[in-house]
């Protein structure tokens, strides 16, 4: 992040800043940073902007404790604007509201992406500590065997009314199928064509 090429002189030192929720995807806010609040954010991982109705710097949380950690920045093609994905600790707009464009912020399949990420360093990137890398190791026969394992152990707890459990078969069962499709060379979104196809039929 620190050979970011931003131009602040359009607006008079400041640049626009979405932020974004690192794993539910929802646009948060927006707010301006100059030099200074950019700095900061990235010296000490909270999201902070420049105020200007203040006229200082201000960390998101600062008053209310709802800080926003920063995962990463980018930057747009014009060097103008930046993308800030954060994890909110809280209600982000003042009113109390999750986002300040009054929408739900609850959803966390956005997770799953960064689960596909690791999954496929585990498996080009593999060490000898890590459950994935061996299932990898082990082979396409071995992983399709675990996925059937998980959806039979999924099914006997949908028999049962422990939410626990059932919970963490699905879990179970979601992951060593993100596997799979990694191990086959597919990808999720191919999946999910597929649906999208049927659903316009």
């Amino acid at each position: 992040m620190e050979n970011m090429n931003i131009d602040f002189t359009k607006m008079n030192g400041l640049i626009p800043a979405i932020v974004q929720d690192a794993v539910t995807g929802k646009v948060l806010m927006q707010g301006f940073m100059n030099e200074e609040a950019l700095a900061k954010t990235q010296e000490t991982g909270m999201v902070t902007f420049f105020s200007r109705s203040k006229d200082r710097l201000w960390t998101k949380g600062e008053t209310s404790g709802n800080f926003m950690e920063l995962v990463s920045i980018a930057v747009d093609c014009d060097g103008d604007s930046i993308l800030v994905k954060a994890n909110p600790k809280g209600p982000v707009c003042h009113t109390g509201a999750d986002t300040c464009f009054a929408e739900i912020n609850s959803s966390k399949t956005g997770f799953i992406d960064q689960l596909r990420e690791i999954i496929k360093d585990r498996k080009n990137n593999p060490y000898d500590k890590s459950y994935t890398a061996s299932l990898f190791a082990k082979g396409i026969n071995k992983i399709a065997q675990k996925v059937g394992e998980e959806a039979v152990e999924i099914v006997i707890e949908a028999k049962d009314n422990n939410k626990e459990l059932f919970l963490g078969e699905a879990a179970d069962l979601l992951f060593h199928y993100l596997v799979l499709l990694e191990a086959k060379g597919y990808e999720l979104d191919e999946v999910m064509e597929v649906l999208i196809e049927r659903h316009k039929k």
